[in-house]
């Protein structure tokens, strides 16, 4: 039987954490900078920052069905009506089915269509009701649905405003799992911000408050992550050496043993950590060994129904050809990333595999092709990128500079014999 198959009191903590971190989701890597890999278009590079977001990197399950009452219960709950408490079950049920879907085979399009259109309702249902032991369970379930789908959109703020919630409502309840929890969503949030002391700090207050309890393996193996990705946003700053060497080492250190404490087989996780590894392969110059990983994780994604971390592992792949100087190779992966991503709706991820086209087309001199990729990645943003907006300019500006004088084309002969006549009539 499938969890989007189980009975609603079949449904505890323990696998609603399994989605917040199984996934781990949700932007673990998300605006990771990979200045390392890459260099700036003046001077021939590509792309400064490939930004992988792994986020959403769900799995698996799921026929997704559409339940008009949950509709009905958040159009009652946004006109200011209390929601009851059989309501509220109703919206975390639906939550949770659009949640396993997002990123999916089975319905990742419907999925990102549906939190488009309903994740601010979601919000107000959260808002409707009071925080209750009755009712809490049910409503950090809308909160691991909204995880998913803020980080997705790179909205940090909305996370942090969700996180401090759920930890308004494990304090009202006494529930210390939902605020260990909530205070790892906390550093998630603050490390997409780029506050990586801030990020430490939640963590560490994360690790103290459910040491014993029935997740615990589960949240050491998030935490795990996070302290690898916050590793890894550091050897990003940081110049080439012991820094560096160190700060990857940390985190490579931290991935095996999220790889370790992983509770049992799961593959939403096991996807995450491989492509995690693979970026600290990547920024170590290595892209043979970030290709096995990747393979590995296509492998599992592939198994899993997880076109999400398909479409990564294959955008990361790009990455390694495109530094074993195989550009042709790069960009047929990055043009199947692109189109894993339209399948399930993940626009800033296209954009991003249209910006790596884009920068691509721009390196091999063909600007009007390069203007066009970087455009439709600027129409999918659904967050500002300084980067791309650099790069447009720059490609703008080019385009529009008149052109270098050089010598004139060879034409074939009846070329020649049609413009001579035409010279020759116009004196």
């Amino acid at each position: 039987m499938t969890e989007a198959e189980q009975k609603p009191e079949q449904a505890p903590l323990g696998r609603r954490l399994g989605f917040a971190i199984g996934a781990l989701a949700t932007g673990l890597l998300s605006g990771l900078a990979s200045e390392l890999l890459t260099q700036s278009l003046d001077s021939g590079g590509w792309i400064q920052r490939i930004g992988i977001a792994l986020t959403v990197v769900l799995g698996v399950i799921a026929i997704v069905y559409n339940a008009p009452a949950v509709l009905n219960a958040i159009r009652r709950a946004r006109s200011g009506r209390v929601v009851t408490t059989s309501e509220l079950h109703l919206a975390a049920e639906e939550a949770e089915r659009w949640m396993v879907a997002l990123g999916s085979k089975s319905g990742g399009m419907d999925a990102a269509e549906w939190y488009t259109m309903n994740a601010d309702r979601l919000r107000a249902v959260l808002e409707s009701d009071k925080p209750g032991p009755e009712n809490a369970d049910d409503l950090a379930r809308i909160c691991d649905a909204l995880e998913l789908w803020y980080v997705r959109q790179a909205d940090p703020d909305a996370l942090l405003k969700l996180s401090e919630f759920l930890r308004t409502v494990g304090e009202g309840c006494g529930r210390s799992d939902l605020k260990e929890l909530a205070a790892a969503r906390t550093a998630t949030a603050y490390r997409m911000i780029g506050d990586l002391r801030s990020a430490t700090l939640w963590l560490g207050i994360s690790s103290e408050l459910a040491p014993n309890g029935r997740t615990a393996a589960a949240m050491t193996t998030r935490r795990h992550v996070e302290r690898a990705l916050s590793s890894l946003h550091r050897a990003a700053g940081t110049s080439a050496g012991s820094d560096r060497d160190e700060a990857l080492e940390t985190a490579r250190n931290r991935l095996d043993d999220a790889r370790l404490r992983r509770p049992g087989p799961d593959l939403t996780a096991e996807i995450t950590i491989l492509v995690n590894l693979a970026v600290v392969q990547l920024y170590r110059h290595d892209a043979e060994g970030a290709v096995d990983h990747l393979h590995a994780a296509i492998a599992r994604a592939t198994a899993a129904g997880d076109v999400s971390g398909e479409a990564h592992a294959s955008e990361l792949i790009g990455v390694a050809a495109w530094m074993r100087k195989n550009p042709r190779e790069a960009e047929g992966w990055w043009r199947h990333a692109a189109h894993l991503n339209a399948d399930i709706d993940d626009r800033e991820a296209q954009a991003r595999c249209l910006q790596h086209l884009g920068s691509a087309q721009a390196v091999a001199g063909n600007l009007k092709k390069a203007a066009e990729y970087l455009e439709d990645s600027a129409g999918l943003r659904t967050s500002e990128s300084p980067l791309l907006a650099r790069y447009l300019k720059e490609v703008g500006d080019t385009s529009s500079a008149p052109p270098s004088p050089g010598p004139p084309p060879h034409l074939p002969w009846p070329a020649r014999v049609r413009r001579w006549l035409r010279d020759r009539r116009s004196h």
